[in-house]
């Protein structure tokens, strides 16, 4: 079995099933399987595959096929240019949270200590942390989703203290100049409308924030004034329609922005106590 005919042949079988994106799919888990970048299997298409990398190819796209996205199956994803470990324990990060760390860095241009709630693979906290230079902390309910979050702060070099709470229960009183968080903002009303790759694979916990998806964002917002230093700032992902909902629980902060993502869809709100 070369480079060229696998390709080929887990392209099918992706498309056959449905998955989005299959030649791309393939090439990712091909690559995966040999440990090389994916431009290599261009390179090399007559290339062999020894018996235990077909194997592995193939339990690598079965596991594809059945729904599990594949950021869980190469442990692997990237964010603002870093590539961040992933397990199931978190929220695979996306390229549209990456407007949080945008806007937070051109509001909160030389903050000296920021915390992001809810870090999950800590992509946010690394990111700012690594960007700003600033002392950086970072909470999460879950203690997998924790101890990821610091193994991916040790692995690039970002110091990130990492508390495992409720929010923001953790946190002292006026200890903090900016705040950034990708709550959980799905209503549990809508979960059976999502696509099967985040229903049946990525943890609840960081998916669904109630009964109205406006939970998390109330808490926050409600407990930011306490751990925020006057004049400091709170950057929020926002979810497919909550614009106006959330603007309205930040009505008696000052300078309110949202930020569109590149589609024109409101997708960060930036407020400044």
């Amino acid at each position: 079995m070369t480079v060229q005919t696998a390709l080929l042949q887990g392209t099918r079988l992706l498309e056959e099933a449905d998955i989005a994106a299959p030649r791309l799919t393939a090439e990712v888990l091909l690559a995966h399987t040999i440990h090389c970048q994916r431009v290599y299997l261009f390179a090399h298409p007559e290339q062999e595959l020894q018996q235990v990398e077909w194997l592995h190819y193939g339990r690598y796209l079965h596991e594809r096929m059945q729904g599990k996205p594949t950021q869980y199956i190469t442990k692997r994803q990237e964010f603002y240019g870093r590539e961040f470990r992933v397990t199931s324990g978190v929220l695979i990060p996306r390229p549209e949270t990456e407007h949080v760390v945008e806007v937070a860095l051109r509001v909160a241009r030389g903050t000296g200590r920021l915390l992001d709630v809810g870090t999950g693979s800590g992509a946010l906290a690394v990111t700012l942390q690594l960007e700003t230079g600033a002392a950086a902390w970072a909470t999460d309910i879950s203690p997998i989703a924790a101890a990821l979050a610091a193994d991916n702060a040790r692995r690039m070099g970002a110091r990130v203290g990492i508390a495992v709470c409720d929010v923001l229960a953790a946190i002292g009183n006026r200890t903090v100049d900016l705040i950034v968080s990708n709550p959980p903002y799905v209503p549990t009303t809508q979960r059976e409308g999502l696509q099967r790759e985040v229903r049946d694979w990525e943890p609840h916990l960081a998916l669904f924030a109630g009964q109205t998806g406006f939970e998390l964002y109330e808490r926050i917002v409600a407990d930011a004034t306490r751990v925020l230093r006057p004049g400091g700032w709170l950057v929020l992902e926002l979810g497919f329609g909550s614009r106006d909902r959330v603007a309205e629980l930040l009505h008696t902060w000052r300078d309110v922005q949202i930020e569109p993502d590149l589609a024109g869809i409101p997708r960060v709100i930036a407020a400044r106590l």
